[in-house]
């Protein structure tokens, strides 16, 4: 498991204002063959504004992210890292904030704790987060993985139809999760214009 940079402020939160983002297919377009570069990284422009839009509204904003490209040799953890700079560059541009990035390095054969559906990525943010629990807390993603990491933390599952959602709904067993037809669709419904 590794991270980005802690946040620099203290935070005084609520699980019930934090929002945690899978990346590939929420954030940014996802390929099958993998983001395996800054040129490949295409974010998505509605979640970039969507992000900023819950920021500047007082969410608080986390991202956990599967990235088993680096065990498998397709890029390195510099190559994510700008990836992520990146991504935090667009964010404040826009207006927002990501609290913080917490990724796995590793492939599905490795048996770590922090792959998802597995929970140790959702447990570095709640750490770097000093919350006591992530329970009431929502959590996006396009895969049944995302969701069941949330379910087993307590958060509320949102799963978005962009990057592989579409055939994740197609297969069913989603109860209690809401749907959107991507991140800005969720986060207007949490946070409405007024």
């Amino acid at each position: 498991m590794s991270q980005q940079p802690l946040p620099t402020q203290p935070y005084d939160l609520v699980p019930q204002k934090v929002v945690i983002l899978d990346r590939d297919g929420v954030i940014n377009e996802d390929s099958d063959e993998y983001i395996k570069s800054l040129d490949e990284w295409k974010p998505y422009p509605q979640a970039i504004d969507a992000i900023a839009h819950l920021a500047r509204h007082g969410w608080t904003i986390a991202v956990a992210t599967n990235q088993s490209g680096i065990a498998r040799g397709y890029y390195d953890e510099a190559e994510l890292a700008r990836m992520h700079e990146r991504l935090l560059h667009l964010v404040r541009d826009a207006g927002g904030d990501i609290a913080h990035i917490a990724y796995c390095p590793h492939g599905p054969d490795d048996d770590c704790a922090c792959r998802k559906p597995r929970v140790g990525l959702l447990d570095e943010i709640q750490a770097v987060l000093k919350l006591e629990s992530l329970d009431g807390a929502w959590l996006v993603g396009d895969s049944l993985r995302d969701l069941q990491a949330g379910e087993s933390k307590g958060c509320h599952g949102v799963l978005v139809r962009t990057g592989k959602g579409h055939r994740t709904e197609a297969k069913g067993g989603l109860a209690n999760v809401r749907i959107f037809d991507d991140l800005a669709g969720f986060a207007y419904f949490l946070q409405p214009l007024h």
